[in-house]
């Protein structure tokens, strides 16, 4: 065998070994896409607080805990709120997302059903039964803050007798 004759099959070779590279690296490509394609999460939107909730709309209830929702984007509070009246009445607290809650000290056991508590926020502006929760107290006094800052809720502005010591309330 030549020189010549040895160069074209070395570079016959060569030619199917970068062919092989090819089509592996697109395989990869293809598997990778597929992977992420087939892993991907669905998005909701999100809503700014101003969008649902009113800040000139006040609510404040105590009441029993019914049921938890540990669900993203945010958690959300079932209380039975008995009315002057003595009528009951459902309410339904949004508050921040799991994770934000579980940081801020709550756990699945520190609202099951059944617990008392006491809930503030800003009620929806279509007028329902529903309010974005900003602080939620428990009978021991114990008080955390159920809202997400960032949203446009109005959570950092004081309230005369909920976060001052203004004897008037």
């Amino acid at each position: 065998m030549s020189g010549i004759e040895g160069s074209v099959s070395s570079d016959k070779g060569e030619a199917k070994v970068m062919r092989m590279r090819h089509v592996i690296g697109v395989v990869i490509a293809v598997v990778g896409v597929c992977a992420m394609v087939g892993t991907a999460v669905p998005v909701t939107a999100h809503h700014a607080f101003a969008a649902e909730f009113d800040a000139d709309s006040p609510v404040e209830f105590s009441g029993t805990v019914t049921k938890v929702e540990w669900v993203n984007p945010h958690v959300w509070i079932h209380l039975d709120v008995t009315r002057d009246d003595g009528t009951m009445e459902g309410w339904a607290f949004e508050a921040g997302t799991p994770n934000v809650l579980f940081r801020r000290g709550f756990t699945r056991d520190s609202l099951l059903p059944g617990t008392d508590v006491r809930v503030d926020g800003y009620q929806a502006k279509d007028g329902t039964n529903r309010a974005n929760g900003r602080d939620i107290t428990f009978v021991d006094g114990t008080k955390l803050f159920l809202g997400s800052s960032g949203t446009g809720a109005p959570w950092e502005l004081a309230r005369p007798g909920v976060d001052t010591s203004d004897p008037l309330r």
